[in-house]
């Protein structure tokens, strides 16, 4: 008989911001993924982690976790990671979903502005990945606060300022500040759903549109070094 495909939790944070163009790639690898949605009056956080076979952290839209505008879930969500972390199941962190990854693993954050940046992410390891991350790609940010890394994580991918763009954690748990599967319409979506805005939303999604396809591209790469990496389609034991 053939292994059943496995399943991820993922957090969702605001209305605007979902797991977008990577649901494509992990349906098209038989890779369920359920939401959770703790900020929703019915919504919730999974009773144990005994049903899921990883963890994804969305972005948070104009929440962070340096002290200016926390999550409100911070610190459960933490906790959340950190067993993960010790269970070694993979952990995929988006945002402040990768800040979250970044402090239960020994790292912090540090309290900056609320941003939107459609840069250039520049990889900096040929293996980053299994050497699936592409060289140079975009990277579309809208992020408050900044993630300090602890020394044991390896930075892949660093932007046009020198930040991180890309880290991983032990084997399998994978950070990433712009997400790397980001809509357009999900970042219109964060503009209504909040009174807070960063600046120059208008210039953000005009160069957000152009590079749209360049993220798709990006992204096919991205996606199977993330799989491979999180053992998201070895067979179940």
């Amino acid at each position: 008989m053939p292994n059943p495909g496995k399943s991820v939790y993922v957090i969702q944070h605001t209305d605007g911001e979902f797991l977008g163009l990577i649901e494509d790639h992990l349906e098209g690898r038989g890779i369920a993924f359920n939401y959770m949605r703790p900020h929703t009056a019915d919504g919730g956080f999974p009773s144990s982690l005994d049903s899921t076979d990883g963890l994804i952290l969305l972005g948070g839209g104009p929440w962070g976790s340096a002290g200016t505008r926390n999550l409100p879930t911070l610190e459960f969500e933490l906790l959340l990671t950190r067993d993960c972390l010790e269970r070694k199941l993979p952990v995929i962190g988006i945002g402040v979903g990768a800040q979250i990854l970044a402090i239960a693993a020994g790292g912090s954050s540090e309290s900056t502005a609320l941003i939107f940046e459609v840069c250039e992410a520049h990889r900096t390891n040929d293996n980053a990945l299994n050497g699936f991350l592409p060289e140079s790609y975009p990277l579309a940010i809208y992020m408050r606060d900044s993630l300090v890394l602890p020394e044991s994580a390896t930075i892949l991918s660093i932007d046009d300022k020198d930040r991180p763009a890309a880290f991983q954690i032990g084997d399998n748990a994978l950070g990433f500040t712009g997400h790397p599967g980001v809509k357009s319409a999900m970042i219109e979506d964060l503009i209504m759903e909040f009174e807070e805005s960063p600046d120059d939303i208008a210039g953000g999604l005009e160069t957000l549109r152009t590079k749209q396809r360049d993220l798709d591209e990006a992204l096919k790469g991205i996606m199977t070094g993330i799989v491979q990496i999180t053992g998201l389609m070895d067979q179940q034991k």
